[in-house]
């Protein structure tokens, strides 16, 4: 598999050189602060004084799965802590794959472009789904496109880049298409915190050796730096996907894993929902200047992304390019996430300079 830059990265870097000022709504990194428990867990570290600099458990530290485990009401053996949600869904479809039981993984359109690349990087085959207007998925479309060559479904809740949110039932049917045709369901949880409508559902509340959960702590804690997310794991695969683990990475950063346990006890609710609230003024404002530039959009149930598609402006690189020079707007480009919304935009909305986009937005398009 020959490697390209990912196209998130060349426009970040094409608006890093721009001659003018940009906002950038590329990237999904947040902009708020982490909680205060991440800094007080690294001093404590530091305060070892070298006692416990060493490796890890491969694994993960022992408390940390304990705690991640009490919470999701898992086994403690049935969790992994990962290099970030990233190394997480790798293992998830590596594992998939090694089962022999299909080359193909079905992924919804539109799609965050890691999904397809890792199927391909592990040697499975992408075919796709399309998703309502809404952004919602029908698991009825997706048991029309299974077959005994499928090795995985993988979907995102909250959705990037659609910001939908998909319910008990949704989640229960595709545990249950994936496990009629001895296939695995792979559910990316990591913006779970992000969920506007109290409809988001877990794939673990469905006890079935046929699903994979995977989550990190980078965007609830604003930590993507830290690289700390864990997989769930069914009994029949965690051994394999540990020892995958192991080769690939020995141990996670024990530092990391010490601030992220600190920070799960010594978090409360507010810290959640105070992001939350500010996340929900951020797009009502921007879904605001995106009527008065005239563009279609759906406004997301969870996540912090909003796709919009302006009259006679198709979602291409070379219109994000102009976004960038014309108007002080760095957004992804809809083509770079499937042919679905190839005509749309993506805007990542955790910048303090929402209201400027939007008003350069109106602006231009106005």
């Amino acid at each position: 598999m020959e490697y390209q830059t990912p196209q998130f990265f060349r426009l970040m870097q094409y608006a890093a050189a721009a001659e003018r000022d940009v906002v950038e709504l590329v990237s999904g990194g947040p902009d708020w602060n982490a909680p205060s428990a991440i800094g007080e867990g690294l001093h404590e570290f530091a305060d070892l004084d070298g006692n416990d600099y060493q490796y890890p458990p491969s694994a993960g530290l022992t408390e940390l799965r304990e705690e991640i485990a009490a919470r999701r009401g898992v086994a403690i053996e049935n969790v992994v802590v990962t290099n970030g949600a990233g190394e997480a869904n790798s293992l998830a479809l590596a594992a998939a794959l090694d089962r022999d039981a299909g080359r193909e993984v079905l992924l919804t359109d539109p799609v965050y472009p890691y999904y397809p690349g890792k199927t391909q990087l592990f040697g499975g085959v992408p075919r796709y789904v399309p998703v309502d207007a809404d952004g919602s998925l029908d698991p009825a479309a997706v048991r029309e496109r299974a077959s005994d060559e499928m090795a995985a479904i993988v979907v995102n809740t909250p959705n990037n880049p659609t910001g939908a949110v998909y319910g008990e039932e949704t989640m229960a049917e595709l545990v249950d298409i994936a496990a009629a045709h001895d296939a695995i369901l792979v559910s990316d949880e990591v913006y779970d915190h992000f969920d506007y409508t109290g409809e988001f559902a877990s794939a673990l509340a469905v006890d079935s050796p046929h699903r994979i959960v995977t989550n990190a702590f980078s965007k609830s804690m604003a930590i993507t730096g830290f690289r700390v997310g864990y997989g769930v794991f069914p009994n029949e695969l965690v051994d394999g996907v540990r020892s995958r683990h192991m080769l690939v990475n020995v141990a996670g950063s024990r530092p990391a894993q010490y601030a992220v346990l600190r920070a799960l006890r010594g978090t409360g609710p507010e810290y959640y929902e105070r992001n939350r609230e500010r996340l929900v003024r951020r797009i009502d404002g921007f879904t605001d200047a995106l009527d008065d530039a005239g563009a279609e959009y759906t406004a997301p149930d969870g996540g912090f992304y909003v796709m919009a598609r302006f009259p006679e402006f198709p979602g291409t690189m070379a219109n994000a390019e102009r976004l960038v020079d014309e108007a002080g707007v760095a957004a992804m480009p809809g083509e770079t996430f499937g042919e679905a919304r190839a005509d749309w935009f993506r805007f990542a909305l955790v910048s303090p300079e929402i209201e400027t986009a939007g008003r350069r937005l109106a602006d231009f398009f106005g």
